[in-house]
């Protein structure tokens, strides 16, 4: 299936989800969908027999550098071999995003590690601690924004 029919099946079934699609002059051609609806579309991806996306090989969490945070899902059907790109964007302010891991129990480390290093925060997630950073790290480190801090618990960073 092209990426232009799994979008098209996206949005007969979800009409108003679709934000942006962009298939021609990109590496990784993706549909954007309103974070709102992120949990039911990925579910949709997941158990329609036509599409049966059931590899989330990755999920990103990104700082788009324009006031947005962002998570970039990859999904790749192994019945049918065929991939897509979905992602979503929410603001720095409010950076709240439906976790899919009832969905895609492998989003369960991906989304933690996005929470730790951009920030952003998966709603209805089941275990949503810090995973690389020490508990009582502040900030996130991956943001564009970020500021090292000079000391950690009484000990000078190194950089």
């Amino acid at each position: 299936m092209t990426h232009q029919e799994i979008s098209e099946k996206i949005k007969l079934q979800f009409p108003q989800a679709i934000i942006e699609t962009k298939f021609e002059g990109v590496v990784d051609p993706y549909v954007k969908i309103i974070p709102e609806q992120i949990f039911e579309v990925m579910l949709f991806l997941h158990v329609d027999e036509n599409l049966k996306f059931d590899f989330l090989m990755c999920l990103s969490g990104i700082d788009t550098g324009k006031g947005n945070l962002g998570v970039v899902y990859n999904l790749f059907s192994m019945t049918h071999r065929h991939k897509i790109n979905i992602k979503v964007e929410v603001p720095k302010e409010k950076p709240e995003v439906p976790s899919i891991t009832n969905v895609f129990p492998a989003a369960n480390w991906h989304e933690r590690e996005a929470f730790d290093l951009i920030g952003i925060i998966f709603t209805g997630h089941p275990d949503p601690r810090r995973i690389l950073m020490p508990y009582d790290w502040e900030g996130h480190p991956l943001r564009k924004d970020y500021k090292t801090p000079e000391f950690y618990q009484g000990m000078k960073i190194p950089y």
